[in-house]
């Protein structure tokens, strides 16, 4: 039996935020990053809005890109003591991936991070809480996801969490946020969305439910990403629903190995995960098209890009991302990326290794094995073409 899970609600458009003001509870908690939602007035509107439904609110606030086992563990002690029956996230990636695994511990303290990393193990919520969220990026998409990815820095290693129980209540997608965001971070929040809607085009669980969405993104974020990093106002908002229907897409049709490597490297090498993707994707498309050339190559064709085979088609399409990570100045290897090869080598051995053990690597369209993974990564490494 397939499934195929959203939010409940999905608002979006300017202005959207102003919908928390209908929510119905006693308490809330807001959980966010950094300074910049305070910086531009969207917490101090947040704490306003949520209080005008007449509840009682606290913040968990500062926490950090990649967010901690530590963060969770802590922010889901003080829930304890508060009991919120709304969870609320804005911001980043970070933090409403944070939220949504300190919601597990919150509900259920008996259980230990061990016993919900893998995937389809997190056990029931909505029993204390529903959840918010409120991206001001355009990349990750958690808002709508089945994901929360939490670092365990004494092991160097990011977990992908996955669960449909974690799929947000209310998903608010308010392109006033997205307004605020640097142009380097556009760019590689940008990136990963278009990673998520590739992946999600040849992913193990595609379906006709999935790849419309996952193609209206891919079409929509070549249209609009560079614009929007050079700070178009109407670009930002096609990017901000973009990433959005990117997420729909890969939280039901999964995602592949370019996330695997990217969640096994981001922690070693301190790569921000967009600009993982962004390098990667090329390489495992020419990878993964001995085994779904013909899902690649209709990508290509939506897009209007060249060729006459399958092969030639997807040339372009690796050739149209290579390009899209030059104009906006990210690195086409992990060597121009600035990994030092001594440094890449002395760790080879177990990205490669934790990467085909990434909940990931299931749904990728073609099997890989360790050999296979570390070719794959010297191959990113020093920039040659894959042709294994």
């Amino acid at each position: 039996m397939n499934r195929f899970t959203l939010p409940r609600d999905i608002y979006f458009g300017k202005g959207s935020m102003e919908v928390l003001k209908s929510l119905k509870g006693n308490r809330a908690v807001i959980v966010t990053g950094g300074s910049s939602m305070q910086k531009f007035g969207f917490l101090d509107k947040t704490v306003q809005y949520l209080k005008e439904a007449g509840m009682e609110v606290k913040l968990i606030e500062g926490v950090e890109p990649d967010p901690s086992v530590e963060t969770v563990m802590k922010g889901a002690e003080f829930m304890r003591e508060f009991q919120p029956d709304w969870i609320v996230s804005i911001g980043g990636g970070s933090p409403i991936d944070a939220a949504k695994a300190m919601w597990i511990f919150y509900e259920h303290p008996e259980v230990t991070f061990d016993d919900v990393k893998d995937p389809f193990t997190v056990p029931e919520l909505r029993n204390k809480a529903k959840f918010a969220a409120i991206p001001s990026t355009s990349g990750t998409a958690t808002e709508v996801t089945a994901f929360s990815v939490i670092t365990d820095y004494n092991l160097g290693i990011k977990y992908p969490l996955a669960d449909y129980n974690l799929t947000p209540d209310v998903a608010i997608v308010d392109s006033d946020l997205a307004e605020t965001m640097p142009a380097k971070l556009t760019a590689y929040t940008g990136m990963d969305a278009l990673t998520h809607a590739i992946e999600a085009y040849v992913a193990g669980l595609r379906s006709a439910f999935s790849d419309p969405l996952a193609m209206q993104s891919i079409e929509m974020i070549k249209d609009h990403l560079f614009d929007s990093y050079n700070g178009d106002k109407n670009a930002r908002e096609q990017m901000h629903i973009a990433q959005c229907l990117a997420g729909m897409a890969f939280t039901n049709a999964l995602l592949g190995i370019t996330h695997s490597m990217a969640h096994k490297t981001g922690a070693i090498f301190h790569i921000p995960h967009g600009c993982a993707n962004a390098i990667y994707l090329p390489y495992v498309i020419d990878f993964n098209k001995k085994e779904c050339i013909s899902r690649y190559a209709e990508i290509a064709r939506r897009l209007g890009l060249s060729g006459n085979t399958e092969d030639e088609l997807t040339d372009s399409l690796t050739s149209m991302i290579r390009e899209m990570n030059k104009k906006m100045n990210i690195p086409c290897s992990l060597k121009e990326y600035g990994i030092t090869e001594e440094d890449f080598k002395a760790n080879l051995d177990k990205i490669s290794e934790n990467a085909v053990a990434d909940a990931c690597t299931g749904s990728n369209p073609r099997k890989i094995s360790v050999e296979e993974m570390k070719n794959l990564f010297t191959c990113v490494y020093y920039g040659d073409k894959v042709e294994f």
